[in-house]
């Protein structure tokens, strides 16, 4: 399994960023999906999650200001960021959780970073 991240940027404070995230490969089920990022010198935070039966998950930090989507048909997830803070700059990786066949076990996948940038 395969993920490919786009979407970061910088950005002005109170501004959006949509980030996009889409899984490849071998894939036999996608149990999840989401993202977490790291800003220098923290520890890497847990921001969104999506099931394969759309509930959602949420870091408090940013509940009401993001929101996480998924397309299953595609394998992908999306972020939709407002209200940025500068607080919000870090390193955003996507996520799944999948089975790349059908004897596998659940594991967690990981795309590349994309740098999330936000100016105050």
């Amino acid at each position: 399994v395969q993920l490919q991240a786009s979407g970061g940027g910088l950005v002005q404070a109170g501004g959006s960023l949509r980030l996009s995230c889409a899984a490849s490969g071998s894939i036999w089920s996608i149990r999840a999906m989401g993202w977490s990022r790291q800003a220098p010198g923290k520890q890497r935070e847990l921001v969104a999650t999506v099931t394969n039966n759309g509930n959602t998950n949420y870091a408090d930090s940013v509940k009401g200001r993001f929101t996480v989507s998924r397309d299953n048909a595609k394998n992908a997830v999306n972020l939709q960021m407002n209200s940025l803070k500068p607080d919000d700059t870090a390193v955003y990786y996507c996520y799944a959780l999948a089975e790349a066949y059908t004897w596998s076990t659940p594991t967690n996948y990981w795309g590349q970073g994309t740098q999330v940038t936000v100016s105050s």
